[in-house]
């Protein structure tokens, strides 16, 4: 399945609803997976593309709300915007702390909730955009060597190379090419640059 065609789950034990909803999204180009309960859709093996999980807060076996909070201890992060009938001001409360893109009481209008469809899939993308940046970025942290990673480390918490050399025991000249490795593995082309990413990697400030 091509990156950007993403994909919308439903999770809803209601036929109607399921075929309503299935309709409403393929008719503006939307891939649609339905499910009558939570477990199903466990169970079921699920595309790796940008989506969201449109999920009925009354379930069989296991509500919404727990659903929501089971998918969030699996990993599963994709955006959840619920739908009920019988919604109210705690249930609402609680889903959103727990991060629900949206929560729509039924009867609501088909443009409100594809509206809420779409930033969750644009919000689940930037997501999935973040990580797979953050795992390259951490792919290029582990081609260093040791001694590199003592330079970079330094590089960052502000030091100069005469401070590293004497630090690390180091002549001036092998500090410089240690730091022009890093800089070229890292593919940092400035060190605030290299300062973002050690940020990123949870290195920044450490000494």
């Amino acid at each position: 399945m091509s990156e950007d065609r993403a994909v919308v789950f439903v999770v809803d034990d209601d036929p109607s609803m399921q075929r309503s909803l299935d309709t409403l999204l393929r008719s503006v180009g939307l891939e649609v997976r339905l499910f009558s309960s939570a477990q199903e859709f466990m169970r079921a093996d699920r595309p790796d593309a940008p989506g969201c999980l449109v999920l009925d807060v009354r379930l069989p076996g296991m509500s919404g709300l727990t659903f929501q909070e089971e998918l969030a201890k699996a990993g599963v992060a994709l955006p959840v915007i619920f739908i009920t009938g019988h919604g109210d001001v705690p249930m609402t409360v609680r889903a959103m702390k727990a991060g629900a893109a949206e929560f729509l009481t039924k009867p609501f209008d088909d443009q409100v909730l594809l509206d809420a469809i779409q930033a969750a899939i644009d919000r689940d993308r930037t997501r999935r955009a973040d990580a797979a940046s953050l795992a390259e970025l951490k792919a290029r942290y582990r081609e260093l060597t040791e001694r590199e990673r003592q330079v970079m480390k330094l590089v960052v918490a502000g030091r100069v190379n005469k401070q590293i050399a004497a630090e690390l025991g180091l002549s001036l000249v092998t500090v410089k090419v240690h730091r022009g490795q890093v800089m070229h593995k890292m593919q940092a082309r400035s060190v605030v640059e290299l300062v973002r990413m050690a940020d990123r990697l949870g290195l920044a400030g450490s000494d």
